[in-house]
């Protein structure tokens, strides 16, 4: 398999210069390992806890284990042995100015951060890796990722087999991080979840629904949400309030990290199914968000990514929200531009703010603060405004 290079490369070389240890969280099958072994296979000894054997020589005797591998090691799935986060605290601490001393990666958020916050806050650069971003895809393949996906192996095979892949990737997920991630009970109630969660993307969660609709209780639902978003499955869109003046819709918004993933659920197979089939709106809003925040992830400045939607209905798909100032980015999946496109966007924009108009259509100038882009020059060019 060729590698890819990943825009995260120079962030991660960076915080093992800073950090004793550094994580590496993101969903499974999202590169962690390929990218670790490509940058520093040559400097760092490579253990996964994939492998059963090693899990045991880790509890057979831990003080002897963290001898054994006590700097420049790669600890995969570390998740899979939550009591090693203690032994490498006193290792830290024994040895406070060395950094890079330990690089531990997992396919969690909730597992890291509970353990970070337990035994290495203040130690610990934490770095999040996502299915390929725009830029990472070859050219040829970027138009097909929004409905056939970005994780690497898919695009590796140039989408080959991949209903196949998101079968067997489904299954995987349920087997292994669910269940250790929490009860979920039935499997087949949870399954029905996910795909329920496809079919609404970019849509408002509405908790009680979902509870009707599968039978359960809407503290399950809020729970199952959770255990999504440890996943990295799916993550949340908050509402924007800072117009007090009107009533907000104040429940977030829901979108996966991995669009493929949503058109298979959804059984959209094709660009034919993709183009004509009544979710076209969604899964396009729900690709260029993903690949905003994929970028917005990777700047260390502060940000709040929101949307906005009153209870009239009006509404602006994406707010990033820089503190000094705003971009506010209406999403639509057209060719065309019409000037109602713009409307809410005129409205909430102040001085120091930047909209724009992403689209399937061609690039004009149309306002000095408004930008008309179709989306693959907004997504390579990611400074907007700059020439």
């Amino acid at each position: 398999m060729p590698y890819y290079p990943r825009l995260i490369e120079n962030k991660l070389l960076k915080y093992i210069s800073i950090f004793p240890v550094v994580g590496l969280t993101g969903p499974r099958q999202s590169g962690k390992s390929t990218l670790l072994k490509r940058q520093l296979g040559d400097q760092y000894r490579y253990i996964t806890f994939d492998n059963q054997t090693i899990v045991n020589a880790f509890y057979a005797d831990p003080n002897q284990f963290i001898a054994q591998y006590s700097e420049h090691v790669i600890f995969d799935e570390v998740q899979k042995v939550p009591e090693i986060f203690s032994y490498i605290k006193i290792a830290v601490d024994n040895d406070r100015q060395q950094m890079g001393k330990f690089i531990l990666t997992g396919s969690s958020q909730f597992s890291f951060i509970h353990k970070i916050t337990e035994s290495l806050a203040g130690r610990m650069g934490l770095l999040t890796l996502l299915p390929f971003q725009f830029l990472e895809i070859p050219a040829q393949l970027r138009d097909q990722a929004i409905f056939s996906g970005s994780y690497p192996e898919l695009i590796d095979r140039e989408y080959a087999y991949k209903e196949e892949w998101y079968a067997n990737y489904l299954t995987t997920y349920l087997e292994k991080d669910v269940r250790a991630l929490s009860q979920v009970g039935d499997l087949r109630d949870f399954s029905r979840f996910i795909a329920l969660l496809a079919g609404n993307t970019a849509q408002t969660l509405n908790l009680t629904n979902y509870a009707r609709d599968l039978g359960i209780s809407v503290t399950t639902v809020k729970r199952w949400i959770s255990v999504l978003e440890a996943s990295y499955i799916i993550f949340l869109l908050q509402p924007y309030y800072k117009n007090s003046g009107k009533r907000i819709v104040k429940s977030p918004k829901i979108y996966f990290f991995d669009t493929g993933l949503v058109a298979y659920l959804t059984r959209i197979y094709s660009k034919e199914l993709y183009e004509q089939g009544p979710m076209t709106g969604q899964l396009f809003e729900n690709y260029i968000i993903t690949e905003i925040y994929k970028r917005e992830l990777l700047d260390s400045k502060h940000k709040e990514l929101c949307y906005y939607r009153t209870s009239h209905g009006e509404e602006i798909d994406l707010i990033i929200d820089r503190v000094q100032s705003k971009e506010l980015i209406e999403i639509k999946s057209g060719y065309t531009f019409k000037p109602a496109m713009i409307k809410q966007i005129k409205l909430l924009l102040d001085a120091q703010d930047k909209g724009y108009v992403l689209y399937n259509g061609e690039d004009f100038p149309f306002d000095p603060k408004i930008k008309i882009l179709n989306y693959r020059d907004y997504l390579i060019c990611s400074k907007g405004f700059q020439s």
